[in-house]
């Protein structure tokens, strides 16, 4: 069964982030283009031509023949990561401002190829990095990407921002449906056992994930009762732990945790789940 995600919304959320994005990376000099990144091995330019390269590929433009070493790329773990190296390697040397084109260009050009879809192709089973769903949730998945990213150029760089809006919305709906298998699979909560996760902004309550393991562990819209283990923690904080970014213990003191406590250290050692 695919999931049926809302068109309109989620273009205009794809639109948000590659023009928050792209305001970005025209306020940086050549320097902070080559700043390490918080993803291991990649700089500032990477996450940029990562992101160039996903949208060629959708557009269906040829992937560049380009020799990855994997030997010698100890951040690469796996195919997918020796996929994502192509254009990274491919648009390594050449200058921000050809990157910054490019990435001007080709999600102008999805932009457009989005807004011509019919309601059937943008619902319809496709590859996803999830596994098969819509082609819909796939575009999900691509704001919660591309919003990752922008926020490993912002921490890169030190220049926060973009922390709300319809953008960081939509990324919170797509992390959402993998609670359940971080949950059930990763943290290994039991039956009968349920967890809160209460993300902030500026110290107030923006949104509520409730996973409760009744059979099988799954989001919920409410709980029966106070959740086993309640974890209170800023957007940033479960994002970036979520795409393993940081360690737990790196933002343990932005991070509060009530009810049960050792089962909440758990969940927070197994929140990491991107690839």
């Amino acid at each position: 069964m695919t999931t049926i995600v809302p068109k309109d919304r989620t273009i205009a959320a794809l639109s948000e982030v590659w023009a928050s994005t792209t305001d970005l990376l025209v306020g940086l000099d050549q320097g902070q283009w080559s700043l390490p990144s918080p993803l291991p091995g990649w700089s500032v330019q990477d996450n940029v031509a990562h992101m160039v390269g996903t949208e060629a590929m959708l557009l269906g433009i040829a992937n560049p023949e380009v020799d990855i070493d994997r030997d010698a790329l100890t951040h690469v773990r796996n195919d997918i990561g020796a996929f994502n190296e192509v254009w990274v390697e491919h648009l390594r040397a050449k200058p921000p401002h050809e990157v910054l084109s490019l990435f001007e260009e080709y999600t102008g050009a999805r932009l457009a190829v989005l807004a011509s879809m019919t309601a059937d192709e943008w619902d319809a089973e496709s590859f996803t990095p999830a596994g098969p769903d819509s082609y819909g949730r796939f575009m999900q998945i691509r704001v919660f990407d591309c919003w990752l990213h922008e926020q490993d150029i912002r921490d890169a760089v030190g220049r926060a921002g973009h922390q709300s809006g319809l953008a960081v919305d939509v990324t919170l709906n797509e992390m959402s449906m993998a609670m359940g298998f971080v949950i059930g699979k990763r943290a290994g909560v039991v039956e009968g056992q349920s967890v809160t996760f209460a993300l902030t902004d500026h110290g107030s309550i923006v949104r509520t994930i409730h996973v409760a393991v009744e059979g099988r562990a799954a989001v919920v819209p409410d709980l029966d009762g106070t959740a086993t283990a309640t974890i209170t923690l800023p957007v940033g904080v479960m994002t970036r732990r979520c795409a393993g970014r940081v360690a737990a213990h790196e933002v343990r003191d932005q991070i509060e945790l009530a009810g049960d406590i050792e089962l909440g250290e758990a969940v927070l050692g197994a929140l990491s789940y991107t690839i």
